[in-house]
């Protein structure tokens, strides 16, 4: 479990296969920022903008971990099989602070960035996301952007998609790998888990009643 707020900006330094063929995975070596890992041990698990992976090998000293990332998770996300700055979360701890929101680091969706631009002095983030996960957004409601709480400040539904737009302050674009999006760029989509358990049991409905024998 994770909360969206992120702890340290990485980078994606080496992608090698684990296999020939396109059924195999990929190794990923992260370059950490100095001391991040001085409390992670094997098995740990780090969400990788925002997606949740197991530390296979780790040198706290040399700042980099190595984690094993299937076909179907590269599949199902975005800016996993290369190089680049990703935003990086430890693990939430029982008596941490919960900043942002109940975060899985299961990822929902990709979707695709339709605007990155200064607007006063914030950034207007847009993104047209799967139409698929248009009924969990809401005007106000959290999103987890390659890993970041968000607060969505407008939706629209479109034939496509659905857009939303998020503010962006000089403080989360400084701190976190949103700075290097730009119009055409593919990001990693969480919804927020209360949205997925309301429509869960929206949906639902009553159990049958059993007849009289």
């Amino acid at each position: 479990m994770f909360t969206g707020i992120i702890t340290g900006v990485g980078r994606i330094a080496a992608v090698d296969d684990l296999g020939s063929s396109a059924q195999h995975g990929k190794r990923l070596t992260v370059e950490t920022p100095a001391g991040y890992l001085e409390d992670v041990q094997l098995g740990d698990s780090i969400a990788i903008n925002g997606a949740c992976m197991t530390v296979t090998s780790l040198d706290a000293n040399a700042h980099h971990f190595s984690i094993d990332i299937s076909a179907e998770s590269l599949d199902k996300t975005a800016g996993l099989g290369e190089r680049g700055p990703v935003n990086l979360e430890k693990a939430l701890r029982a008596q941490d602070r919960l900043g942002g929101h109940l975060v899985s680091g299961h990822v929902d969706g990709v979707g695709t960035v339709q605007r990155m631009e200064p607007v006063g002095e914030s950034w207007e983030l847009r993104i047209l996301a799967p139409q698929a996960l248009g009924k969990y957004l809401a005007y106000k409601g959290s999103i987890t952007v390659n890993g970041v709480s968000l607060t969505v400040n407008s939706i629209s539904d479109l034939a496509d998609g659905t857009e939303l737009s998020i503010n962006l302050i000089p403080h989360t674009v400084d701190n976190t790998a949103l700075h290097a999006l730009k119009a055409g760029s593919r990001v990693n989509l969480e919804i927020d888990l209360i949205a997925r358990y309301v429509e869960r049991m929206l949906g639902a409905g009553l159990p049958q009643a059993r007849s009289a024998a």
